[in-house]
């Protein structure tokens, strides 16, 4: 397996274990506030959209020629940095 490849499913298992705490967003938003409610929602919202650019990310990779996809590659970091701001900052404001 090449260094593409590699990199591509370790950012999709990040992808994968990210839609999992989604779900746990989710699930805790329906024991909050309706305020509570509303706020995680919309950061809900603003996670999915952020993973979705990382998927699209993911994709132009996976159909990069070999010589062009560490140029990609610093696309897809900005998109994780993204990704991960958007959950520091929810997680910042639902504590257990």
């Amino acid at each position: 397996m090449n260094d593409r490849e590699l990199y591509r499913q370790k950012k999709q298992a990040q992808l994968d274990e990210w839609k999992a705490d989604i779900d746990k967003l989710k699930a805790r938003a329906s024991g909050n506030s309706a305020k509570a409610q509303l706020e995680l929602h919309k950061d809900i919202k603003k996670l999915e959209g952020r993973m979705e650019e990382g998927k699209a990310k993911l994709a132009e990779i996976a159909h990069a020629s070999e010589d062009k996809w560490e140029s990609i590659k610093d696309g897809v970091e900005s998109a994780w940095d993204s990704i991960k701001s958007a959950f520091k900052d929810a997680a910042a404001r639902f504590k257990d």
